[in-house]
């Protein structure tokens, strides 16, 4: 072998292991800490105990905030998963003039006009709806800010339904509705899936509109409480966040674990005529 060709290759495989560490790093510190009697921002072996544990499970807002965030984010994924279904249906079937120009205009505004750039107008409007302070407020912006993406991922899934499908249930007399409820949707289940833990995860990990919308500690979710977990001197509390840490990583694996042995994650559809 030429040298060369040797050096590359050494090269790519130091490369590839240092980025396998880089990622590799959280992940033990998130696994080890937690479980450690003097935690640090290091990784070591621990001195293990479960006292972090105890110490997390009686704080006041901890596990309080778990179950926010799971209501908030439940509802926002409910919410887009049928939102999403119904928009690309219409769109999927119904000729509207100019709708794929609609279709990128949306996906376009809703990349470019993030959560920071709208915050202000955002916070008013919620505030002239007498939102603020509601999880149910910032479920609502959360759900109008992954919309688009949703049903520009979902049409394609609704667009490999075979339209076959639907006239032989015309034929039997099945409704619009029907041919959606019983037709469409079951096939395009995978799409559904996908769109549902896409939705969740982003809402899980959302911490601009909670944290600008939501005023009372005990509504707060996870992501708005954990930079507030310090302890009295002022400090990052070391018992107390990596535990919660390791608690608020749970919930979004294993959503896509049960999702993923079940309907897998694909952002196209399958079916062919």
């Amino acid at each position: 072998m030429r040298p060369g060709y040797v050096v590359r290759r050494i090269g790519f495989y130091v490369l590839i292991c240092a980025i396998t560490l880089f990622f590799a790093v959280p992940m033990l510190w998130i696994a080890s800490a937690p479980f450690d009697a003097s935690p640090g921002l290091g990784v070591h072996w621990p001195d293990w105990t479960l006292e972090n544990v105890r110490k997390t499970l009686g704080h006041p807002y901890a596990m309080h905030s778990m179950v926010n965030s799971l209501l908030i984010c439940v509802t926002t994924a409910v919410a887009v998963t049928a939102f999403a279904a119904l928009a690309s249906y219409a769109l999927s079937r119904v000729r509207i003039p100019g709708r794929d120009a609609l279709l990128y205009g949306l996906l376009l505004l809703s990349s470019v006009v993030t959560g920071t750039a709208a915050m202000v107008p955002i916070f008013v409007m919620m505030f002239q709806l007498g939102l603020i302070d509601s999880r149910f407020g910032v479920a609502l912006v959360m759900t109008g800010g992954l919309l688009p993406a949703a049903i520009f991922i979902l049409k394609d899934f609704v667009d490999a339904v075979p339209k076959s499908y639907e006239e032989s249930a015309r034929v039997f007399g099945a409704s619009t509705g029907q041919i959606l409820r019983d037709v469409v949707l079951p096939v395009a289940r995978p799409g559904l899936a996908t769109i549902m833990v896409w939705a969740f995860v982003n809402s899980w990990g959302n911490f601009l509109v909670p944290f600008l919308l939501i005023r009372s500690i005990d509504k707060q979710p996870g992501a708005v409480l954990m930079q507030t977990l310090t302890d009295e001197g002022g400090s990052v509390n070391l018992q107390v966040l990596p535990v919660f840490s390791l608690l608020f990583s749970i919930p979004v694996v294993v959503l896509y674990l049960l999702v993923n042995s079940r309907y897998g994650f694909r952002f196209h559809g399958g079916i062919k005529s």
